[in-house]
């Protein structure tokens, strides 16, 4: 009883507090607004650890209400608790409190406070709504909510039409992802007559052979949905612009949370996917290929947020990996300490950015390391798990995990691109914080950092964040041993040494070049990168491989070149011709109708003439 109550004030708290604020009509001041959407999140984080320890072990279903009643088809306003999904909850109750607390002092004086937090609030419950609904059909609710409240947040600044196209953008690339997903559902429920997550996951295998083309078009579609919102190749688009949303935003929703539902959506019908082992390897390779390309993207940032975006992707990129060798749990392991470092990591690049006036290009930054140490210090834990420091960073454990996963499957490719990441993580996280915080300042902003912070909403969150970035964030995940499959490390221990050994010299390598790049040969470095081959290079890896122009010239233009042509359209135009007859007669007829007696007998007349006539000359006559 304890724990259906918890985990219903857990699902139900954020919601209360978008509706306090929603239909506040504005009469909530600022600080009644963050009390409101602040507390709504701390209190759900507080039912969700009461839930955690009121866990005994196994899955538990909490039925609310029937949603739907169809025939058979009856699906359920159902929670189903188990480790997986006690693990996403605290995720996203606890570094979305932290988050929440943060944004306190990050949107100080910002205009539409009450809505800020209304949706941030909305996100929350519609992030629990998708990680605890038991059926498809109540995850697909979660998975569309969280994707409008990401439009709303991102457009926050709508002021910008630059920031609206950014939001618009997110939308409808998420949104293409979402058909495919929406498209597996209909398969699905067509295939095995229900959407309930256990028993589609019983079913399958039982109507289903391993790599049928049904289970392989099933899986294909789902993965469809896990690209869009996690931004994989070649559904990634919208997430570097997706920055122009409020730093909070972008820690919430486009590092911890909102971009891991992918992952999740895989690891939670891992049963569907083990049918489809090809789909499955695909999803490794997508992964593979999403992280490389992301990691060369980060090296020709300036934009100290597009850098962090960047690096998202290709984090994610690690997860994508370790679900296509059938390492379920290390994925999960990845996702829920990349959540803490990367969380940590926009929110100090938020302390930046306010500290300075809205500065976030690096080339204006510069010498802010005694300026601002907390935030410095957030960025060097952050930094130092995002390139797996070996030992002491949360990030060497789980990213360890999905190595060793990879290169226990015979996934040689995929083990040496985890490897060449690992290497490039370390370049461009070098040169984030070199270029940020050391130097000369680049621009008065940086010389007259803005004073004052707050220790409870600026320092705390920052510093619980960079505790648990370090190895005791690795320690505090507590596995999901006997929810997944074994993995194909998890029969045998051998090489792990060997792979361990690679993955700090991969990292150790990665600082160690970046050191003599931007150190002691740094105008070298600029020389390069100013002409030929390193300028042309420079310019391919700042506009992210050329996707968006790709996009543009292969789906954009000919789209509009089609609507122009289409614009007079001659199918229309000839459904259109009885219209335009029948209008021409009634105009006709309109005139004819003039309250005129002698026009009408004359009419008559006419009509009476013409009649006769026509009977004269017909055969047979008037006879």
């Amino acid at each position: 009883m304890a724990m259906a109550v918890t985990v219903t004030l857990s699902f139900l708290l954020p919601l209360a507090g978008t509706l306090i604020l929603a239909f506040s009509g504005g009469r909530l001041g600022a600080l009644a607004s963050s009390v409101v959407g602040v507390g709504s999140v701390g209190l759900a984080a507080l039912a969700t650890a009461w839930a955690t320890m009121a866990h005994s072990g196994g899955s538990e279903g909490i039925t609310l209400w029937t949603w739907i009643a169809v025939g058979d088809f009856q699906p359920t306003i159902g929670l189903a608790v188990d480790g997986l999904a006690l693990v996403m909850m605290s995720v996203i109750t606890g570094v979305g409190f932290l988050i929440h607390l943060f944004a306190a002092w990050y949107m100080t004086g910002e205009e539409g406070i009450t809505r800020f937090y209304a949706w941030m609030n909305l996100f929350v419950f519609s992030m629990m709504l998708l990680v605890l609904g038991n059926n498809l059909l109540l995850l697909f609710l979660g998975w569309e909510g969280v994707g409008l409240c990401s439009y709303g947040l991102i457009g926050y600044y709508y002021q910008g039409s630059a920031n609206g196209w950014a939001a618009f953008k997110a939308f409808v690339v998420t949104r293409i992802g979402d058909v495919f997903l929406a498209l597996g559902l209909f398969l699905i429920f067509m295939e095995l007559g229900t959407l309930d997550i256990q028993e589609l996951l019983a079913l399958a295998p039982q109507q289903w052979q391993e790599g049928s083309t049904t289970a392989n078009l099933a899986a294909l579609l789902v993965l469809g949905g896990a690209l869009g919102k996690s931004a994989q190749v070649p559904l990634h688009t919208w997430l570097p612009d997706a920055m122009a949303g409020p730093t909070p935003v972008s820690a919430l929703i486009h590092a911890a949370t909102m971009v891991t539902a992918g992952v999740y959506l895989i690891a939670r019908l891992n049963g569907l996917f083990l049918l489809a082992p090809d789909v499955l390897l695909l999803v490794g390779v997508i992964g593979a290929v999403s992280l490389l390309l992301a990691a060369f993207a980060a090296l020709a940032q300036t934009d100290i947020k597009r850098v962090l975006a960047y690096s998202t992707m290709s984090q994610i990129g690690y997860m994508f990996v370790a679900l296509g060798v059938g390492a379920f749990d290390a994925a999960i392991f990845h996702l829920v300490t990349h959540a803490f470092f990367k969380a940590l990591l926009f929110l100090s690049a938020g302390a930046v950015i306010i500290s300075c006036h809205h500065e976030q290009d690096m080339r204006r930054l510069g010498g802010l390391w005694r300026k601002l140490p907390v935030a410095y210090g957030g960025f060097l834990v952050g930094g130092a798990a995002l390139v797996a420091l070996p030992l002491v960073s949360a990030g060497f454990f789980s990213k360890d995990e999905i190595l060793w996963q990879a290169m226990a499957a015979d996934q040689t490719g995929l083990l040496i691109v985890g490897l060449l990441g690992a290497v490039l993580t370390g370049i461009y996280t070098v040169r984030l914080i070199l270029g940020t915080f050391h130097g000369e300042p680049g621009s008065d902003h940086a010389r007259h950092p803005e004073p004052g912070t707050n220790p409870l909403t600026h320092h705390l969150p920052l510093m619980v964040l960079a505790a648990l970035s370090t190895f005791i964030g690795a320690w505090l995940y507590p596995g999901l041993g006997g929810l997944f499959p074994d993995a194909p490390g998890e029969a045998a221990d051998t090489g792990h040494t060997l792979l361990q050994v690679l993955a700090m010299g991969a990292a150790i390598a990665g600082l160690l070049l970046a050191a003599w790049l931007f150190l002691w040969r740094r105008d070298w470095l600029a020389k390069q990168v100013g002409q030929g081959i390193g300028a042309r290079l420079w310019t391919l890896w700042h506009h992210a491989w050329g996707f968006d122009a790709l996009f543009d010239r292969v789906l954009v233009q000919p789209w509009q070149w089609m609507v122009k042509v289409l614009r007079v359209d001659l199918v229309n135009l000839v459904m259109n011709l009885p219209a335009l007859l029948a209008r021409a007669l009634n105009a006709g007829l309109v005139k004819s109708q003039n309250g005129r007696v002698r026009s009408y007998a004359l009419v008559m007349v006419l009509g009476a003439t013409i009649i006769l006539l026509a009977l004269a000359v017909l055969p047979g006559g008037l006879a």
